[in-house]
């Protein structure tokens, strides 16, 4: 996640979607995952929605509030951290490895993800949202590592008790790639019991949800998404069932 970010349209989907998960009285942790703003690319500017009432029909409050932040210009991750919007706790400290040695940019993130951990436990759902998603094997130990999620940073919620969702940018790979990496993901021991579930956000850009389920949150998590997809959420998002 970027400041930049703040309250497009992606913004709309995965809030959405965390509202959902809320009203059925699961407590929320959220790790944005910050990095520094970069400039090389148009990221940011999906906000068209937010001047096409139609969308209003999936959440309107949620659509009213992030149309307020976009237009106060406030477009920084704090302002999304309200009771307005979303009830939870968050993890908001930046991952900036900018001007970083190897070694150094290991401590950072090892301190960095054990406060994070500590800040979000006893939450029911961990939400983590890497730029990129999870880690790939070109970005280990790299600059450029801090804009993905490692699996053990999962394997380490999951093991504090919490269900965790992490977001997976969709790059030049079928939705086939996506599934199967998770479910290679879910198979490894660290997530014993853990069930799977996969949500693609379709609207304007392709952006995969895939849940790691605790067993004892298993029948209502599947209760709420079987319910988002009985309301005007199912125009944008895709179930994949694993």
């Amino acid at each position: 996640m970027q400041n930049r970010y703040t309250g497009d349209i992606g913004d709309y989907g995965k809030l959405g979607l965390l509202r959902v998960l809320h009203s059925s009285e699961l407590s929320i942790g959220v790790n944005w995952y910050l990095t520094p703003d970069e400039s090389h690319n148009g990221d940011g500017r999906h906000i068209g929605y937010l001047n096409k009432e139609q969308y209003q029909a999936c959440d309107k409050q949620l659509w009213s509030e992030l149309k307020r932040i976009v237009e106060s210009e406030q477009r920084e991750i704090a302002a999304l951290e309200n009771e307005d919007i979303l009830q939870a706790m968050y993890y908001s400290q930046p991952l900036d490895f900018a001007g970083k040695t190897k070694s150094e940019r290991t401590k950072l993130r090892s301190e960095w993800h054990k406060e994070a951990a500590a800040v979000l436990n006893n939450t029911e759902i961990v939400f983590v949202d890497p730029d990129n998603g999870l880690i790939v094997p070109s970005a280990e130990g790299t600059v450029k590592a801090n804009k993905y999620v490692e699996p053990q940073e999962l394997a380490d919620y999951y093991s504090q008790g919490s269900s965790v969702i992490y977001y997976q940018h969709k790059a030049r790979r079928n939705d086939t790639f996506y599934i199967e990496q998770h479910q290679r993901l879910l198979s490894c021991p660290a997530f014993n019991g853990a069930t799977g579930l996969g949500l693609k956000f379709v609207t304007t850009s392709q952006r995969y949800y895939f849940f790691i389920v605790q067993p004892k949150h298993k029948e209502i998590i599947n209760e709420r998404i079987q319910q988002m997809m009985n309301t005007a959420w199912k125009e944008h998002f895709c179930l994949f069932p694993l």
